[in-house]
């Protein structure tokens, strides 16, 4: 899902010139009283501001054309000029009266600025607006303008709204009772704990409520669906109890899902706000929903310091998407995954470290921000042990709670639990740009008394510098027992390992269960659609005897897929395909379907003129549309993809849908509906860092030992966590 709505890099900078010397002093509290008028894009506002010292004057900002104007006997209000820009913000110099510790503004006007897609990287639609008072919905945070901001760093307010019949609004904090009546309302709430910013969200809900001990959990749908409702205020009181016992106490009054008119996944202090279509996908109560609710703890309590890089949202893939995936038996598939994205989508020339991730704006930043995050704390865990690691866990919860924190207050939280410098690692992978790659040598098995010796070189192979690693390496052996498991500690480019085993060994495999964080060979991975979308130019070959309507449809698909840097062709005008870039190959009657036949074989898959077959199951042309990606046939390490449709529906509706199944190697979709009615992975059959060491051993996998998952060896924070 999306990262919550980041304030423009604009925004943030005049709020920084703007901040007054008090930054130290107490937080700047508002008292805002706010009516809404949805048919005329327009609030209505007074705030009572007080400031952090008695007599202080301040800088404000506010969205231009507000006219704000001061009630309190003896304060003024001096404009400083209007900043343009996509929210045009103007500043103010405030002073209040002579020793007063508070100043009242009131002001009016318009914000309405449209929705618009604010995704880049070729990556999938991201609808945003930076604020937004309209007939149906209402959408403002710190970037809006709505309220003075004083870019004091940190915050607290009481808000009271006024709505038409039948609205509800939503912000942090405290919720307002629930309503008894559907005429004109004023709703309060109130958040005491610093706050980055005020989100103020309003529309026409239904309003579902369940009160349990950590709070209230609440549901704000735009129909009333009581049975929808009733599996998100389960699934809330679920997880926030999973994630109180594992890292501490919930901080906030309220988690609520709020449902949005357009298609958003943001995660704001205590309610997430999600868009119609996504809310409804039986697969996200299982997967952005617990991401978006452990934000509360990590980006939502304990905030970001950008400056150091927003380690919240590998923090959060890891505790929530990969935590829920472990604990059904699915943690490598889950981190193979996670080093495929980054292998798929990050080219050298466009990687950076993670200490300059701000937010997720494409698939090279969500590699990087996310994936390789989450990486980074898998192997602190696998340094430390479980139970070390959510010990830090905790701790760092529990001191920078309602405060900034980054990866150096990270750092000294685990060096405090386990007693050591942990500074090595977290400037390897938080400072440096890229990955460690791995190669596998000089492997060799003799026998010995009492058993076997497996001897090899494991070798460093990316440019620059060595990382400090530790690698782990299984033996798989005669018998019905798990793979020996030893850990190699590379400190330079090379290191020697050697496993002694009681019984015959069959197989060696390096990192088998992906617990390091390395740029993975395509041989390790299965071919899928990302490899395909993460190259910069991709080759789309056209089917030249495809009716002129589907002729445009392809070259429209082309120009989204290859980000307006892809080539485009006919089949009629190749002698061959190039081996110097992945390619897409279009439609049924493209010539070149045969070299899709060609590159799936061993794959257990074919494709003819008539139909396809992959996974044992037949798709029949004019019943199904079937896309594939197998590894090119000329050239292993890229991929090749194949679009069966003569549709231009299903292109146009492809075009849309299949980057987000980016991790695939196969999917079918029925007609007429083009429900998806199959979707997977080839399998791997081999790769460079897994080796048969007896004839025996290569029809076999490495089977390491279970590992529990993490939230099954923690025990519950003590008291005062």
């Amino acid at each position: 899902m999306h990262p919550p709505v980041p304030r423009s890099a604009l925004v943030l900078l005049v709020l920084a010139l703007a901040a007054s010397p008090a930054r130290a002093d107490r937080p700047v509290h508002h008292d805002l009283r706010v009516t809404i008028r949805p048919t005329e894009g327009v609030l209505e506002a007074e705030d009572t501001l007080r400031l952090p010292r008695p007599g202080a004057a301040l800088e404000v900002t506010l969205h231009a054309g507000l006219a704000p104007r001061v009630l309190d006997p003896g304060a003024t209000i001096e404009p400083l000029g209007v900043i343009p820009a996509t929210v045009p913000l103007e500043r103010f110099r405030l002073r209040p009266a002579h020793g007063a510790d508070q100043v009242t503004l009131r002001y009016s006007g318009a914000i309405r600025h449209p929705v618009t897609d604010a995704s880049r990287d070729g990556a999938r639609p991201m609808p945003t607006t930076p604020g937004l008072i309209g007939e149906s919905a209402v959408y403002l945070d710190g970037g809006s303008g709505w309220y003075p901001d004083t870019g004091s760093g940190r915050l607290t307010f009481t808000l009271a709204v006024a709505l038409p019949p039948e609205w509800h609004s939503v912000s942090q904090g405290r919720p307002p009772p629930p309503a008894e009546d559907t005429g004109p309302r004023v709703e309060a709430w109130q958040e005491l704990a610093p706050q980055d910013e005020i989100y103020l969200v309003a529309a026409p809900f239904s309003v579902f409520r369940r009160g349990r001990d950590w709070g209230d959990a609440l549901v704000y749908l735009r129909a009333a669906e009581p049975d929808l409702a009733q599996r998100y205020l389960e699934a809330t009181d679920r997880y926030v109890g999973l994630y109180s016992r594992l890292i501490g106490p919930y901080p906030y009054a309220k988690f609520a899902l709020v449902e949005n008119e357009w298609e958003t996944g943001y995660g704001m202090p205590s309610f997430t706000l999600i868009g119609s279509r996504v809310i409804r996908l039986p697969f996200i109560l299982e997967s952005s929903y617990p991401h978006e609710i452990l934000h509360n703890w990590w980006g939502n309590s304990v905030f970001v310091n950008p400056a150091q890089g927003n380690w919240a949202e590998g923090l959060t893939s890891y505790l929530a998407d990969h935590l829920l995936q472990e604990q059904r038996g699915q943690g490598t598939a889950y981190r193979r995954g996670a080093l495929q994205k980054y292998a798929d989508y990050v080219v050298e020339a466009e990687d950076f470290p993670l200490a300059r991730f701000r937010g997720r704006h494409g698939e090279v930043s969500q590699a990087v921000g996310y994936s390789k995050g989450l990486m980074l704390f898998h192997m602190l865990r696998q340094e430390l042990g479980d139970r070390p690691f959510v010990a830090g866990l905790r701790r760092f919860y529990r001191d920078h709670r309602s405060s900034a924190a980054g990866y150096a207050e990270i750092r000294q939280a685990f060096e405090a639990e386990i007693g050591r410098d942990l500074g090595p690692f977290f400037s390897q992978w938080v400072e440096r740009t890229g990955a460690p790659a791995l190669a596998l040598g000089e492997v060799s098995v003799t026998a010995q008394a009492g058993g076997y010796r497996v001897s090899g070189r494991l070798r460093q192979t990316q440019a620059g510098l060595p990382y400090r690693l530790s690698v782990p390496v299984a033996v798989q052996t005669t018998g019905d027992a798990p793979a020996e498991v030893r850990v190699v500690r590379m400190d330079g480019p090379e290191a020697k390992l050697a496993v002694d085993l009681a019984a015959l060994p069959l197989r060696i495999h390096v990192d088998p269960d992906c617990d390091v964080f390395r740029r993975v060979d395509p041989r390790e991975v299965p071919a899928s659609f990302g490899r395909i979308f993460g190259a910069e130019a991709p080759l789309f070959v056209l089917p030249s005897a495809a009716p002129a309507e589907l002729q445009v449809t392809f070259r429209t698909l082309a120009s989204s897929w290859g980000r307006n840097q892809g080539k485009v062709t006919l089949d009629r005008d190749l002698e061959r395909l190039p081996a110097d870039r992945p390619v897409w190959v279009l439609g049924w009657d493209n010539r070149w379907r045969a070299a899709i036949g060609q590159a799936l074989a061993g794959l257990g898959a074919q494709v003819s003129a008539t139909r396809s077959e992959m996974a044992g199951q037949n798709f029949e042309r004019g019943h199904a549309d079937v896309v594939l990606a197998a590894p090119h046939p000329d050239s292993p390490a890229l991929a090749i993809g194949w679009l069966g449709t003569d549709d231009p529906a299903a292109v146009s509706s492809l075009a849309r849908r299949l980057p987000h199944y980016g991790k695939y190697s196969y999917l079918a979709l029925s007609r007429p509906g083009l429900e998806v009615t199959l979707q997977g992975q080839w399998p791997v059959l081999d790769g460079p860092l897994s080796r048969p060491l007896d004839p025996a051993g290569a029809a076999i996998p490495v089977r390491t030992p279970t590992r529990e998952a993490l939230s099954r060896q923690a025990d519950p924070p003590g008291p005062g966590s």
